[in-house]
């Protein structure tokens, strides 16, 4: 995507538009970007049956709303840009790094 400039005109933004990969093929078509007005980026949590548990957070960047293509449902298709934030909240002592068992008594 390559940044352009939002313009404004009589308090009313004016569409951006933006080429985007589309699945399975990847072919370039026209998106619409949508700004952003409100996110609410909380956590995710998972807990593996390795005993660890992870925190996951998605943070997005834009929006492109896809002109012409539509869900089962009839809603438009967005496109999102995000990066995903992890972080491995717990772990077993077992699965560090530099972990020791503790000696068996003989």
């Amino acid at each position: 995507m390559l940044p352009q400039l939002l313009l404004w005109k009589r308090g009313v933004t004016l569409e951006r538009k933006v080429k985007i990969p589309m699945p399975p093929d990847g072919k370039l078509v026209e998106g619409i970007d949508v700004p952003i007005m409100e996110s609410l980026e909380r956590w995710t949590e998972i807990k593996l049956e390795d005993g660890s548990t992870l925190r996951i957070r998605p943070s997005i960047i834009s929006v492109i709303r896809v002109p012409g293509q539509y869900d089962h449902e009839g809603n438009p298709m967005y496109a999102l840009k995000a990066a995903t934030t992890m972080v491995v909240s717990e772990a077993p002592d077992h699965l560090k790094r530099g972990y020791e068992a503790p000696a068996r008594p003989q």
